[in-house]
């Protein structure tokens, strides 16, 4: 009766993606936490170009020359530091599976008018970047640490691809694309996304649908034979936040409980 939502939840990234080899069950143990180190003083950030600051966004962006632009901003504001919170507030999507921050016009202002930002992924053991779009830019991926599993779908019609990375190799998802990776391994992996945009934008794929009117999301999902209306809202409850602690036969390899 409700197997077309649970092969959609699938599909979605509540529940399994591509499956891990495992030669043997291992218990339990928690998901094992991801932070980012820190250079920045424990009590105070030094002051640098603000993505709450308006009024500088407005002279950025009307700027009649990139010389006048520059002079808009210190030495300072032109470095961004992946592992700094001072840098990295408000560009940080974390889950329990990693972290993701994101360099782009709103956390970095020397990139207005640039064309470019860049997201930084630090995944732990089977760390899930669930499926998602980039409604404004392709995607170049890289591996810089560990290994990946991607797999994308471009449009209707597109033949769905996946690829195994590893470190120092690069795939691309092109614009608009819903793709995804995980680490399939037991160690941390880390990826750099690089965008041809300043403000690539992100959309999760399994927030937005079950974001939808209830009606629309049963329609879609075969309609009243297929799905309880009461039921949405525990897929809804039940959609990981990025990152996702993982896929069900990676963290079976590595011994993590998913909850």
């Amino acid at each position: 009766m409700y197997t077309p939502i649970i092969l959609l939840s699938i599909a979605l990234g509540l529940s399994t993606a591509a499956p891990t080899p495992s030669n043997q069950e291992q218990p339990d143990v928690p998901a094992p936490a991801v932070t980012l180190s820190s250079t920045a003083p424990a009590t105070s950030c030094t002051a640098k170009a603000s993505s709450n600051d308006l009024e500088l966004y407005q002279k950025l962006t009307s700027a009649p020359s990139a010389v006048q632009r520059q002079s808009l901003l210190s030495d300072a504001d032109f470095v961004f530091d992946f592992l700094n919170p001072c840098d990295t507030e408000g560009a940080t999507t974390s889950g329990k599976g990693g972290h993701t921050v994101r360099a782009d016009r709103a956390s970095f202002p020397a990139l207005v008018s640039q064309g470019a930002s860049i997201t930084i992924g630090f995944l732990g053991p089977c760390g899930f970047n669930t499926p998602h779009v980039h409604p404004r830019a392709a995607e170049l991926n890289l591996v810089v640490e560990g290994s990946l599993f991607a797999s994308v779908t471009a449009e209707n019609g597109a033949r769905h691809m996946s690829h195994t990375l590893n470190k120092w190799q690069m795939t691309v998802f092109p614009a608009g694309a819903m793709h995804t990776e995980f680490n399939p391994e037991c160690t941390p992996a880390t990826f750099v996304a690089a965008f041809p945009n300043e403000d690539p934008g992100v959309g999760q794929i399994a927030q937005e649908y079950f974001s939808l009117e209830n009606e629309i999301v049963k329609g879609s999902a075969g309609g009243e034979l297929s799905i309880d209306g009461a039921d949405i809202d525990k897929f809804r409850a039940a959609i990981p936040a990025n990152v996702a602690a993982g896929v069900d036969s990676c963290l079976a390899k590595c011994g993590i409980s998913k909850r």
